[in-house]
């Protein structure tokens, strides 16, 4: 008995030859470093929420803190701080300390004895009132964490119809462009991130 034997068709391999599996290989890892480098630039130069939340939470502070110093016709320490009727010295005015932008000489923000005691106080030309990392309390008992660093600008500035002149320091008579109104800027720093808040304060004297 004769059996045919028929010759085996090899059939077409299919797959991937080792040159293609590389140039995959490269392909793929130039499209992933690309990606990864963009979402680290996003990532850093998008701002972190907690930062953000601290640099808000430092500026109220800051914010409420000068809102409520006194802001009268006198230094607070004029014997006439109450009864004061105008802004000068001497007549219904101030006895000897008329309030001007500044602080009066020995004054600082923390110090026990002589502190700031009115807003102009927190006034500084120029550079505004710095306060460098880490930022302290008014009785340095509690401070910010690191890192961040605040500013504060007080702009004599009118406010709903309420004119107001600036008053500078060492004036003896201001009643002709008394300062009424002023703004309060308040400028938080964390690296190349920055929040400020604004809000004002009115004169208070009691016999205007």
């Amino acid at each position: 008995m004769c059996i045919e034997m028929k010759p085996l068709r090899r059939r077409p391999q299919s797959g991937l030859t080792l040159v293609e599996l590389v140039m995959f290989i490269v392909i793929v890892s130039v499209a992933l470093a690309g990606v990864l480098t963009v979402l680290n630039v996003t990532v850093k130069s998008s701002a972190d929420p907690m930062i953000a939340k601290q640099m808000l939470a430092i500026a109220e502070a800051l914010l409420e803190e000068v809102q409520a110093k006194s802001f009268t016709y006198c230094d607070p320490n004029d014997a006439n701080v109450a009864a004061a009727a105008s802004d000068q010295i001497g007549g219904v005015g101030c006895t000897s300390a008329l309030e001007t932008l500044g602080p009066e000489a020995g004054e600082t923000r923390t110090s026990a004895t002589t502190p700031f005691n009115n807003v102009n106080d927190y006034y500084v030309a120029g550079t505004g009132f710095v306060l460098a990392s880490p930022i302290p309390d008014i009785t340095t008992t509690f401070t910010a964490p690191a890192g961040y660093s605040a500013k504060i600008d007080i702009v004599p500035e009118a406010l709903n119809g309420i004119a107001s002149s600036s008053c500078p320091s060492g004036s003896t008579d201001c009643s002709a462009s008394p300062m009424q109104a002023l703004r309060i800027a308040v400028t938080v720093t964390h690296g190349s991130d920055s929040l400020t808040v604004e809000g004002y304060r009115t004169r208070y004297s009691p016999n205007f």
